[in-house]
């Protein structure tokens, strides 16, 4: 089975990579081949070649703008946004794999073959298209005019003024041109989304025509109201004509000259004469009341703002919430950004901050991702948090919201603005940010708020809260002879085979347990009867917290336990028959029927856990050598059959 994906989101910062690693992980692990193509924010990368796309199964794209299908006619395509490219990789690759997706046929045919296609919102999907090619001209113009105006500006009773014969007159000039393109970019690649390059000429006429006021007698304009306006009308129009039916004598200059003239004219006449005016007044309206919130009603309007920006961490919610703060900076209005700009970092930093005071509630490996979080969150990444969230939906996403909505109030009564459509504490860094001391301040209050609720609300994983009895059970059944510190290493064995690590003793051929838990205390005695354990409470604490992160039962009728934890003298694995099945909440329903127990030192959680589990599960995918071992009758014809795994 060979397959193919392209993943890509608005951005195309994090959503983009997460996806592609996703999948790829995904398909590793289902023994899949497969080959992901990135259209992220620097362009294509790992760019799919004509020969492997013919050699291909099947292609997954999980994208949330637009992507160019062409190549892939005749081929089976499962399009989806790229939220489940993260959250669903396995999904997409067992169904890309069972054949159960439509063949793309060409573009005028995808919206009638691939039922996929029609689960995503399109209006959604266009706009974010949009969005992720105006972002960059707004990024560039804000930060070249926030270096003028810092480098630049001389202090006036109005504020900082650049001097006109100043070479930073200039800078500040390009970046003013920067943002002169950003509705007409934004309309125009609304229109691309959906006719393609016809759409694109009438898109950006549009765009312009919606920017420029005095087509239709308005000082200001429509602004981004009217450029998302002009985007979606000039598209439908393009598309419209496009499907018409004409002499072939006329369809090689329909792209090039019918289709562009003639939606230019609709969606130009259209905003002259009918449209241009009443949005205008809409936008000034909108524009003029935000200007004017004081108080209570600017400090809700950054709690809407704060909750929307962390509720889904770089999605459709956070998305909308952007769009609104980026367009105001076309608007000369940055106080609606600079709330945004310290909602964006929050989670991330938050949550980093969360893994570093609270050890005890995050395993070594959340840990290790927090590092990364709190670096993401740093150049303004929300997608940071999203693994933590994924993993504790119900605890993370209410703090991050917290963090997130309390850093937000601050930064709007302590006006602060951003003139770049970004956040994150780069942006200050980069002298886009005005009052910078307040953002740091809310910055850091929204993050340790998040810090804080998180570790409130998450459970102890070590051991640490458990009532003094079970402390002193715990200290008894350590012998301290055996303690080893940092300084003396256990010594691990180099493990060729399964019954390097496992002997009789460790088997037990007719388990008597009667649900997972007195399975699980059955092998853990086993274990400890061999003197492979310290203590027997400590190492089940390591075994359950595995088990809430998801069960162990891979289907087949096996469950696989393990646990990493000091209280492992060496690597084992204890091995149990339960004939009848045990409930075990396998991925496939089945009941756990062959239950191994891998116990691994904490000093060698890496290499040894990984190399076990590989061993088990390529020997238990043969159907007949579980047949075979789920027939056996003593400890020594298992330990015989045990012997195979390498």
């Amino acid at each position: 089975m060979k397959l193919l994906a392209i993943t890509s989101c608005p951005n195309g910062i994090a959503h983009t990579y997460m996806a592609a690693e996703n999948l790829q992980k995904a398909a590793e692990k289902l023994g899949v081949q497969m080959k992901v193509e990135t259209q992220g924010g620097i362009g294509v990368e790992n760019e799919l070649t004509e020969q492997e796309i013919r050699e291909a199964d099947a292609i997954i794209i999980a994208a949330d703008r637009s992507v160019n299908k062409d190549r892939f006619i005749g081929k089976k395509l499962l399009s989806v946004g790229v939220q489940e490219g993260i959250r669903k990789p396995e999904e997409l690759i067992q169904k890309a794999a069972d054949g159960d997706i439509p063949v793309y046929h060409s573009a005028s045919k995808a919206e009638a073959g691939n039922q996929q296609e029609k689960k995503q919102n399109p209006i959604y999907r266009h706009l974010m298209n949009g969005v992720s090619f105006m972002v960059p001209f707004i990024v560039v113009g804000g930060l070249l005019i926030a270096v003028a105006l810092t480098l630049g500006g001389e202090k006036t009773p109005k504020g900082l003024v650049i001097p006109d014969d100043s070479f930073w007159k200039t800078i500040e000039q390009i970046g003013s041109a920067s943002f002169s393109f950003m509705i007409p970019i934004l309309a125009g690649y609304i229109a691309y989304s959906i006719a393609d390059k016809p759409g694109l000429v009438p898109g950006m006429i549009g765009g312009y025509i919606a920017a420029t006021g005095s087509f239709y007698g308005s000082v200001s304009g429509a602004g981004f109201l009217g450029g998302i306006i002009a985007g979606f009308l000039a598209g439908y129009a393009a598309l419209a004509i496009k499907k018409l039916k004409v002499p072939k004598a006329i369809q090689p200059i329909m792209p090039i000259i019918v289709i562009p003239v003639f939606a230019s004219l609709i969606v130009g006449l259209a905003f002259v004469f009918l449209i241009g005016a009443p949005v205008a007044q809409v936008f000034e309206s909108l524009t003029v009341w935000l200007a004017g919130m004081k108080g209570s009603s600017s400090i809700l309007l950054a709690l809407i703002l704060g909750a929307m920006i962390s509720f889904d961490m770089g999605g459709p919610v956070n998305k909308v919430a952007f769009l609104f703060g980026s367009a105001m900076i076309g608007e000369g209005n940055y106080e609606i950004m600079g709330p945004i700009a310290v909602a964006i970092c929050i989670p991330p930093i938050g949550l980093g901050i969360a893994t570093f005071l609270g050890k005890r509630k995050f395993q070594a490996a959340e840990r290790e991702m927090g590092k990364a979080s709190f670096t993401m969150g740093l150049f303004g990444i929300t997608e940071g948090a999203i693994p933590f969230a994924a993993q504790d939906p119900l605890r993370v996403i209410p703090s991050i919201m917290a963090g997130s909505m309390t850093g937000s109030v601050i930064a709007m009564i302590a006006n602060v603005g951003d003139r770049v459509a970004h956040g994150g504490p780069i942006v200050a860094v980069l002298g886009a940010v005005d009052h910078v001391l307040m953002f740091f301040i809310a910055v850091i209050a929204g993050s340790l708020v998040t810090a804080f609720l998180v570790n409130v609300l998450k459970k102890d994983i070590s051991g640490r809260d458990a009532k003094p009895n079970e402390v002193a059970a715990v200290k008894e059944d350590r012998p301290q002879p055996e303690l080893r510190t940092e300084s003396q290493p256990a010594e691990i064995p180099d493990i060729k085979k399964l019954t390097d690590i496992i002997d009789t003793e460790l088997i037990e051929p007719t388990l008597t347990g009667e649900t997972r838990d007195d399975i699980i205390d059955e092998l853990i005695q086993k274990l400890s009867r061999t003197d492979v354990l310290h203590s027997e409470s400590e190492f089940k604490q390591a075994i359950m917290n595995r088990e809430q992160e998801g069960t162990t039962a891979i289907g087949m009728n096996i469950a696989i336990p393990h646990g990493k934890s000091a209280a492992v003298k060496k690597p084992s694995v204890a091995f149990g028959i339960k004939r009848a099945g045990v409930d075990w909440n396998s991925l496939d329903g089945s009941k756990a029927k062959l239950i191994f127990m891998i116990a691994v030192p904490k000093e060698s959680e890496g290499n040894q856990h990984l190399k076990l589990l590989q061993m088990l599960s390529r020997k238990l995918m043969d159907d007949s050598y579980r047949e075979r071992l789920l027939s056996v009758q003593t400890k020594e014809e298992a330990y015989k059959l045990l012997d195979e795994i390498i």
